[in-house]
């Protein structure tokens, strides 16, 4: 369950390098190594990432990606959202492809991305994350049951100082509360691109929102629910892991915390509406 300390399989992932030029070539050679033993040009699924200024962290998330374990033939892409660090240059040095878009913002990254991609089914990640090497096949196995559309799974946050493991699930069993609650009428509210899976063909049809706004993952999920079924991919072993920063940003754990339980309360009978597909044609994000 992961209470008292984050899971040993990190570890491997955690480079202390702070620049592209501090990473040696032999940290490419191995994870290109592992790379070359799932990566198909012929894939059923496409792994899409955006990134934005990600030089150290996307070698991290692409690190914990090639260590999947799957039969299913995937591919990895990354759209550089025009990053002005060194982005590109660690892309250029990873067996996966990628792809560059000038617009900022999630929606058109990830809209160009669906529109490139190769597989059947698409799982979007975030460059700042680590996947366990289950998270394909169980992402996938709630994927292809007939009739749904689009799933998502659960994450967790990696504990740092100030940022105990045991007080970072106490946040996370209340956000898997309120995920299960929100399920019952908006499903498509729980759809982050940290972990999110959907069909191509009913994405591109849908296609993402192609201004800088948050909350595209929602709004494509949103347009999706006129195709099938959003389902929660429940496994705790298929949880995607990530820093903190997010929390860090609102201050202490304790004011993050506070903060969260706030915005939830207030929109708390939001909960019973559901939200017209309609919405889809605005730039204004779900709430």
């Amino acid at each position: 369950m992961h209470i008292l300390n984050s899971p040993a399989w990190l570890n491997q992932f955690q480079y202390a390098y702070s620049r592209f030029e501090e990473i040696p070539q032999s940290v490419f050679d191995e994870i290109n190594n592992d790379l070359d033993k799932i990566i198909s040009p012929q894939p059923e699924v496409t792994i899409l990432i955006s990134a934005w200024n990600e030089e150290i962290n996307i070698l991290r998330c692409i690190a914990s990606l090639s260590k999947t374990k799957t039969t299913r033939p995937i591919e990895i892409i990354v759209v550089n959202n025009n990053s002005k660090d060194k982005t590109q240059a660690t892309l250029d040095k990873l067996h996966i492809r990628s792809l560059f878009e000038e617009a900022q913002g999630c929606g058109p990254a990830r809209q160009t991305g669906q529109q490139n991609a190769l597989g059947k089914y698409i799982l979007l990640a975030d460059a700042d994350c680590f996947y366990p090497d289950c998270w394909v096949d169980k992402m996938i196995n709630v994927l292809s049951k007939p009739g749904v559309v689009c799933v998502y799974g659960r994450y967790s946050f990696i504990s740092e100082p100030g940022f105990p493991r045991w007080k970072l699930k106490l946040l996370e069993t209340m956000k898997d509360v309120i995920a299960e609650f929100r399920h019952l009428n908006q499903p498509y509210l729980n759809t982050y691109g940290i972990s999110m899976g959907y069909i191509r063909e009913f994405g591109l049809k849908v296609g993402f929102i192609r201004t800088k706004f948050w909350g595209d993952d929602g709004q494509l999920a949103l347009g999706l629910l006129d195709y099938g079924k959003i389902k929660q991919v429940r496994s705790n072993r298929a949880r995607a892991w990530t820093g903190p920063r997010s929390l860090q940003r609102d201050g202490t754990l304790y004011e993050a915390l506070k903060l969260r339980l706030n915005k939830e309360f207030k929109r708390f009978f939001a909960n019973f509406k559901k939200h017209s597909p309609e919405r889809m044609k605005t730039d204004e994000p779900l709430d």
